[in-house]
């Protein structure tokens, strides 16, 4: 198989095997319909993940099932014409995949690294728009335009016709690129994103930190010394908690991003310079490797969310109300908890900074550490 290409050698899978390829294929297509369908069906939902799950959504309807079907068969039967078009329509909708985790990132950056009025202003609904329009349209110059030119085979026209001649007619979708296109498309559909993503979310981390930092130096200002009742304890304990949910959302969200699809590309570009010598079970595994990431996402990106959960429960038990009701509580009792702080020795002054800040901080932690 090379790449997003057919399978190019006769190596036939067993019946049993068969079955159980094709069982599996099934579940991650009928998970990613079904996780991105609930995001895009949650009123409440941030545009850039209504517009990501759209994006995975149409991957899991349009690219995945060919290639599923190509993969059990080992044979491609609908012509050269819609093969090419099956091709770009995959290099477009996996890079837009990727571009609106990358727009993701950064709105979280200015939501949470920067002040409310400079979130206003950074974001604004001709921004967001433009950033998503961005995300759809950038793919098309590295998909449909070059692929359907043949750009990506320029130089490499004797040994695409090699492969294609190596199996039987019609039978098979062989997709290479070359050096320049390799490059430029992997630079744009991940490494920018990945190193754009890696600054952003490292931001965030240390402003969330730094403000954690700055509340317990408020807590141990207003704190009695010697007090047995001091929150020093508790507050430290929930640093503790906050920081480790952070590190732990972070590093998830960026080690399946990373997991999902660095094979695939530094596999990308390596190829052409080992002439083309990457055998093509590596090829499929690193492939769908990267469609499980658009059935990861809606996990990632919004399931997280408590508020989303709930939401989604209410969905999947036909809008019964005691999955809304139960979220509340736990937010009213953190709202009590601050509003009875109560340190001897602290001025009026110093607590309400002190429950201000807290509030203000804990409200940018909890979107940090779900990623709305």
């Amino acid at each position: 198989r090379d790449k997003r290409g057919g399978i190019r050698q006769h190596e036939f899978l067993s019946s049993v095997e068969k079955v159980i390829l094709t069982i599996f294929l099934s579940i991650i297509i009928i998970m990613t319909v079904f996780g991105n369908l609930l995001v895009m069906v949650e009123k409440k939902t941030n545009y850039f993940i209504v517009s990501l799950a759209f994006a995975d959504l149409l991957v899991a309807l349009v690219v995945m099932p060919f290639a599923a079907i190509e993969l059990t068969t080992g044979e491609w039967h609908y012509g050269e014409i819609f093969c090419l078009v099956r091709t770009s329509l995959d290099v477009l909708l996996t890079t837009a995949s990727i571009l609106h985790l990358c727009c993701i990132a950064l709105d979280r950056y200015y939501a949470i690294c920067c002040q409310p009025l400079v979130y206003r202003h950074k974001m604004t609904p001709v921004r967001v728009a433009v950033m998503l329009s961005g995300c759809w349209l950038i793919p098309t110059f590295i998909s449909f335009l070059p692929i359907m030119q043949s750009w990506n085979a320029i130089g490499i026209e004797d040994i695409v016709k090699r492969r294609a001649l190596a199996g039987a007619n019609d039978t098979s979708c062989v997709f290479m690129v070359n050096r320049p296109y390799a490059l430029v498309c992997s630079a744009v559909a991940f490494y920018v994103p990945l190193a754009l993503m890696i600054l952003a979310y490292q931001r965030i981390y240390v402003t969330a930190m730094t403000h954690v930092r700055q509340i317990e130096t408020l807590q141990r200002a207003g704190s009695a010394p010697g007090n047995p009742n001091s929150e020093h304890g508790p507050m430290v304990n929930n640093r503790m908690r906050i920081e480790t949910k952070a590190a732990k959302t972070l590093a998830v969200i960026m080690g399946c991003f990373c997991l999902c699809w660095a094979p695939f590309f530094i596999t990308n570009i390596v190829d052409p310079f080992i002439h083309y010598s990457v055998p093509w079970q590596l090829w499929t595994a690193w492939l769908w490797l990267g469609y499980i990431n658009s059935g990861l996402n809606p996990f990632l990106y919004a399931f997280l969310n408590r508020a989303f959960r709930r939401a989604f429960l209410v969905i999947l038990c036909c809008g019964d109300e005691r999955y809304t009701r139960q979220g509340s509580h736990s937010y009213g009792h953190t709202n009590r908890a601050c509003s009875a702080t109560s340190v001897n020795g602290t001025s009026m002054a110093l607590r309400y900074v002190e429950q201000y800040s807290k509030h203000v901080v804990y409200l940018q932690l909890s979107t940090m550490t779900r990623i709305y």
